[in-house]
């Protein structure tokens, strides 16, 4: 059975939303805001996931962007925003659909079955298609909570600054995939960057020290000489 997650905050929508699914055998859970979604897309990780941009607590665009980090479900946005401006914004974050509100319900129940085979159709199921087995990421040193953007280690939270979080979030999303320096210099630090390799070295150093059993013979954070970075789990 196909498990879709409403994220709509306007109750009276998400109630047809939900009501219409659930008569077409679809399992369905929904959420009124991000926090509420994020939580349930590590819980009960969905099939596909539909999603309204006008949120309460944090912009759809943000949403997106935070759930691609860890999870690769097809991402169908229903919004009352259109204009071009918006749509390419949340293409290009993630969303792999956009409807504009109001939507007949046999044209949305059509882009659900679309999206739905597209995801029979690929080697790899959105529920075990993110880059990391599920939310939770667990090392013998380390653990990352990539819904929470929160690392412990030895029963404490470690601190990391914005730029280490976003190096670390990249490589853990690709576990033992090389990952090369342009791209993580382009990623984190942006196109003007892209030979700053320094960079990339004095902030994988920060990271073995907070994160390493011993970081001058690190398990985890390896680095491919001249070519880029690793994480093995």
């Amino acid at each position: 059975m196909t498990r879709v997650l409403v994220v709509e905050d306007d109750a009276q929508l998400a109630r047809a939303l939900v009501i219409n699914l659930k008569a077409r055998t679809y399992e369905v859970a929904a959420a009124h805001d991000a926090a509420t979604a994020l939580r349930l897309a590590a819980t009960e990780p969905p099939d596909v996931i539909l999603l309204d941009l006008g949120l309460p607590d944090m912009d759809g665009i943000d949403l997106i962007r935070a759930l691609r980090g860890w999870n690769r479900a097809p991402v169908l946005v229903l919004s009352a925003r259109s204009g071009s401006e918006d749509k390419i914004r949340a293409l290009d974050v993630g969303a792999d659909d956009y409807m504009t509100k109001p939507f007949s319900m046999g044209e949305l129940l059509a882009r659900l079955r679309a999206a739905t085979r597209r995801l029979e159709e690929s080697p790899a199921h959105a529920r075990t298609g993110t880059g990391v087995a599920g939310a939770l990421v667990t090392t013998d040193d380390f653990t990352v909570d990539l819904v929470a953007k929160k690392v412990r280690r030895g029963g404490r939270d470690i601190r990391l600054t914005p730029t280490e979080w976003h190096l670390l979030e990249i490589l853990i999303c690709n576990p033992g995939v090389l990952v090369g320096q342009q791209r993580l210099l382009k990623e984190v630090w942006g196109p003007s960057h892209s030979t700053k390799t320094n960079y990339l070295r004095v902030y994988m150093a920060q990271l073995r020290r907070k994160l390493e059993a011993d970081p001058s013979h690190p398990r985890h954070l390896i680095t491919e000489p001249g070519m880029g970075y690793r994480f093995e789990p």
